[in-house]
């Protein structure tokens, strides 16, 4: 390289990370898949209605393993506490490295660490009381909310410490942000409306009877909110500058999934919820929606520090000193 160069976007993309950051990664990766699959698992815990299947907490049935008593429903359950337990300790490991070596870490990543550990322990403590309430409707929604939070908050730090590990990168503009910040407050609110029609069993009733569709009709017209965002955001990054287009293909799959997303929702209604695999299938791809905005989110705050941000080049060639 010569020198006074400034290195451009390809070059960044190949740059080695260090062993810790490399490890963190590979970490935080891991917990965005875990959590994804923790969505997932308890949507078909709900589906199945297998939500009390455990009648106690944190044990089932006073054991860590129940032999007699296992079947599918109670495996659900069992297992998605399982999967919460592993989220909880994979975050507990992290943020203990995090503070042992917070003197070659960001400054910002042993407190974002401690911030995502409390909320798995929150996030720990509401899934006790979904069982101890037996099941009430506002504590069911605080916990997928909170999971979903959780995926949103893992994500973009993973995607901050890979974008932070890089070298400089040019700022993005600012006409940007309010699309993220748009689409994730309608994709939340979308996602509450779906976890308080699912924890009401909203759809069934208003199927079978034509009560509670209020929650269902509230869900069904949220939903091209949330598309006309996910869709004009994946549009919006095409005019991004070349150098950012790891965030322009994030956002094009989102802006690509979201029709998709929408179709596994009437296709859930169609079938009037009959099969779980569509149903399930389409809390996971609401899930995998949050985390690209996610890694949005980590890449941009990042990127928008004017320690790591330079001019932007016209081109992607090397600026020479």
């Amino acid at each position: 390289m010569v020198p006074g160069s400034v290195p451009t976007a390809a070059a960044s993309d190949s740059a080695p990370r260090p062993p810790l950051l490399r490890g963190l990664t590979i970490l935080l990766s891991h917990l965005v898949v875990a959590l994804i699959a923790l969505v997932a698992i308890g949507g078909a815990t709900r589906v199945m209605e297998a939500g009390l299947a455990c009648p106690d907490w944190p044990l089932c049935y006073g054991t860590l393993m129940p032999g007699r008593q296992m079947n599918l429903q109670v495996f659900l359950e069992w297992f998605h506490r399982l999967d919460a337990f592993l989220v909880g300790v994979t975050m507990l490991v992290v943020t203990v490295i995090s503070l042992l070596r917070r003197r070659t870490l960001p400054t910002w990543f042993p407190w974002f660490s401690g911030l995502i550990l409390a909320l798995v322990a929150l996030q720990g403590a509401l899934g006790a009381l979904t069982v101890l309430g037996l099941l009430s409707s506002g504590t069911v929604t605080a916990h997928l909310l909170t999971a979903l939070l959780l995926v949103l908050m893992v994500s973009a730090c993973r995607e901050a410490l890979v974008t932070r590990s890089e070298l400089p990168m040019a700022p993005l503009p600012r006409w940007w942000w309010p699309l993220p910040i748009l689409a994730t407050a309608l994709l939340f609110g979308q996602c509450f409306l779906g976890g308080a029609m699912a924890s009401r069993w909203a759809s069934s009733l208003c199927l079978e009877s034509g009560e509670s569709c209020r929650w269902l009709l509230l869900h069904r017209y949220g939903a091209w909110g949330a598309l006309s965002a996910l869709l004009i955001i994946g549009a919006a990054s095409l005019a991004l500058p070349r150098v950012h287009r790891s965030i322009t293909h994030r956002a094009v799959t989102a802006g690509l999934l979201a029709p998709l997303q929408v179709l596994l929702g009437i296709l859930t209604l169609r079938l009037q919820l009959a099969d779980p695999l569509v149903t399930v299938a389409h809390q996971i791809l609401a899930a995998v929606l949050v985390a690209l905005l996610g890694s949005l989110w980590g890449r941009g705050l990042i990127l928008s520090s004017p320690a790591r941000a330079i001019p932007a080049s016209p081109s992607l060639e090397m600026a020479h000193g």
